[in-house]
């Protein structure tokens, strides 16, 4: 699994994309393969520019694909956040391949897009980043700039988030007007700046949150040529000279006399007139003969000197001072250079160079040097990350799933969801003029390749097979009938008979009504006991397994033991790695009682069935999911901490903590999957949500290949 970094901004103006520059040209010098992602596109701030290219996405990321930003405040105002970070997930798993090292860059927050610490959070927990802060002080104290950072660090579950690793400080020293877009004049530059008192921030002691980078300002990092700043003003260019290499590193508006210009004539100055003003003009082109390199001339207001005036500046010229002429007047001039954000063009390789050597000097060589060593940490699943994986292995199974609930708004909306995302192909049971009916007050569009099947015109062609089945339990023809005018039962012998692959039920009837005609008809699998369950419990940042929470309600230790076996099969077949933990009232021996020495004497029995997972108990829950309790309460556990998959000893705890956790968390779950049947069928909670079933409907059909 390649280390996956997500530099995310603190504020704007921090000089992300350099830093991120700066990570990977010392990641590339390490022999490290490095790839560059960004999750979302994001414009260049350079508003008036309309064909100015900065190093975004374009240039970083070769070979990935991003989304656009408005793409994504098109979904999130039609509340479909889950549908974009699903869409990042695959285009991250498109690009992921062959790197050791994964850069991740963030949005920036701009007053347009002031939630980007939100979609940033949630991007890096979907992809499982670990997250690096790029902060700059500005004119904050040390002390003002700690706190700061660490109220940002709360946005992303705070400093004591194991997944937040550290920041990066850019832009040390940096005087305030270059946030504003405008080049500080190089008097104000502090000459004295004092690096180790950065070194020393007492945020970096004693925690998992590291000093990664001490980036200082210098102003030949951020000097832009006078091209780009002709592109950004899209400005007439009276005189090219060479503005294709000339930088400027401070700005000046003159509308003063000549007398007091002359201490503002400075190289690298670009220097800011009206038109008309011929006396300026031809100071500024004295003080370049003079050998003053100058970083150029605009003049404003669209006024143009005469062309004496030109003949008298020819020298100049010639010597290559760029002239550029814009329609505004100075003070509309001056807000735009204002809003100019100094971002590196794609084509300025000489900058480029610059700044990612750098910023690679100034990273800390000991973080740089873990990125060498292979990355050991488990694989967690992001609920984006499995969301993704449902629906990708779902679309290659193409399976049809039978529901025999048809009538159910949901279960309608659902299946329409599924068919137009090519999840899995569905039939609904139900009176058909009913389910039409129900789509259009509903406003539902209903696909072509929906089925609709009437259960009245179907059912006599089931009851033979259903005699021939149950004839040893004595069902009769008149008893078979009856008993296939409820769907669920007519669903279950469509699977038994192979005219669908999966059924899903349960979002009206109850549990026992979706699984007993199956446990009649279709029984269990041959290398199975017996019957059990799994709920996916989509927390923020993972993917959990609790088993058995629906069916069994009193499992001894030999069925507790295949229950565990069971849960950790299906966890690893959607991805998630099993760390079992058998849960308990008591952790290890510190408790007595038949119900501990059940769950002790099922952890034995499954290890021995199944040595090849991992596997203890008991565990309670907070030691089992807790890192800091695990190391207090089960220092030795290989599961305590860690845990993915959650047995619990009893239905009444399972589905007792399924629900709760479900419900205080405000989480998805996804289940109960039944386990152990010879055909997938699975049960829904009668107060599924509509994503609920659809992502049912795809478990389903992808244990149909299994």
């Amino acid at each position: 699994m390649p280390h996956r970094i997500m530099l995310i901004p603190v504020g704007s103006g921090v000089g992300l994309t350099s830093v991120s520059l700066g990570l990977l040209h010392a990641c590339q010098q390490k022999g490290i393969k490095v790839g560059h992602f960004k999750p979302i596109s994001q414009p260049s701030r350079n508003s008036l520019a309309k064909k100015n290219k900065t190093i975004d996405a374009i240039s970083l990321s070769q070979n990935s694909t991003s989304v656009s930003l408005s793409y994504v405040e098109g979904k999130m105002g039609d509340g479909l956040h889950d549908v974009v970070l699903e869409e990042i997930v695959a285009n991250f798993n498109a690009f992921k391949e062959d790197h050791d090292v994964i850069i991740i860059e963030g949005l920036v927050p701009t007053p347009r897009q002031p939630y980007a610490g939100r979609i940033n959070r949630d991007v890096a927990q979907a992809l499982g980043a670990n997250i690096v802060l790029v902060a700059s002080p500005g004119n904050d104290s040390a002390e003002e700039f700690e706190d700061r950072l660490e109220v940002s660090a709360e946005t992303y579950g705070g400093i004591k988030n194991r997944h937040l690793i550290g920041c990066v400080i850019n832009k040390l020293n940096c005087p305030d007007q270059e946030e504003f877009g405008l080049l500080p004049k190089e008097e104000e530059i502090e000459n004295d700046f004092n690096l180790n008192h950065w070194l020393d921030l007492s945020i970096f002691k004693g925690r998992h949150f590291d000093l990664l980078g001490t980036v200082q300002w210098e102003i030949d990092l951020i000097a832009p040529r006078v091209c780009d700043i002709s592109n950004y003003l899209e400005a007439k260019v009276i005189n090219n000279g060479d503005m294709e290499h000339r930088r400027f590193r401070s700005v000046a508006f003159c509308a003063r006399t000549v007398s007091n210009l002359v201490s503002y004539l400075v190289p690298g100055r670009l220097i800011v007139t009206p038109g008309d003003r011929t006396d300026i003009i031809i100071a500024a082109c004295l003080s370049a003969l003079n050998g003053t390199k100058l970083g150029g001339l605009i003049l404003t207001n669209g006024f143009e000197p005469s062309e004496q005036v030109w003949e008298l500046c020819k020298q100049a010229l010639d010597a290559g001072l760029p002239v550029l002429s814009v329609p505004w007047d100075t003070w509309q001039t001056s807000r735009h250079i204002m809003g100019f954000n100094p971002e590196i063009p794609k084509d300025d390789i000489q900058r480029q160079d610059k700044v990612k050597q750098h910023v690679a000097d100034n990273l800390s060589s000991s973080w740089l040097e873990s990125l060498t060593s292979k990355n050991n940490s488990y694989n967690l699943l992001s609920p984006p990350a499995f969301r993704h994986k449902l629906t990708e292995l779902a679309r290659q199974a193409n399976k049809l799933i039978v529901l025999p609930e048809g009538t159910d708004i949901r279960t309608i909306k659902a299946a329409a969801i599924c068919c137009e995302r090519n999840i899995a192909r569905c039939q609904l049971i139900g009176n058909k003029e009913e389910i039409l009916q129900i789509a259009e007050h509903q406003g539902i569009n209903l696909p072509d390749n929906l089925l609709i099947t009437d259960p009245d015109s179907i059912r006599d062609n089931y009851v033979g097979p259903m005699v021939e089945l149950r004839k040893n339990k004595g069902l009769t023809d008149v008893i078979a009938l009856e008993n296939l005018k409820d769907n669920v039962v007519l669903a279950t012998m469509m699977l038994q008979l192979g005219q669908v692959d999966g059924l899903v039920s349960g979002a009206v009837n109850t549990t026992a009504n979706t699984i007993r005609p199956a446990l009649q008809l279709i029984k269990t699998a041959p290398d199975s006991s017996l019957v059990s369950s799994v709920f996916f419990m989509l927390l923020p940042d993972q993917v959990l397994v609790y088993g058995d929470c629906a069916i069994n309600p009193e499992p001894n230790a030999e069925q507790l033991a295949d229950i565990a076996i069971q849960s950790a099969d299906s966890a690893r077949a959607f991805d998630i790695e099993p760390r079992v933990a058998m849960i308990s009232y008591s952790t290890g021996r510190s408790g007595h009682g038949a119900d501990v020495e059940k769950v002790a004497k099922a952890t034995e029995i499954a290890k021995a069935k199944r040595p090849d997972l991992i596997i203890d108990g008991p565990l309670q829950y907070d030691a089992a999911i807790m890192e800091n309790v695990a190391k207090k309460k089960a220092p030795n556990s290989p599961v305590a901490g860690k845990a993915t998959v959650f047995i619990f000893p009893d239905l009444n705890t399972g589905n007792t903590t399924y629900k709760a956790v479900q419900r205080s968390a405000d989480l998805v779950s996804i289940g109960p999957m039944l386990q152990g049947m010879n055909k997938p069928v699975n049960d829904l909670s009668r107060g599924a949500l509509v994503d609920d079933i659809v992502y049912t409907i795809a478990l389903t059909a992808i244990q149909a290949t299994m």
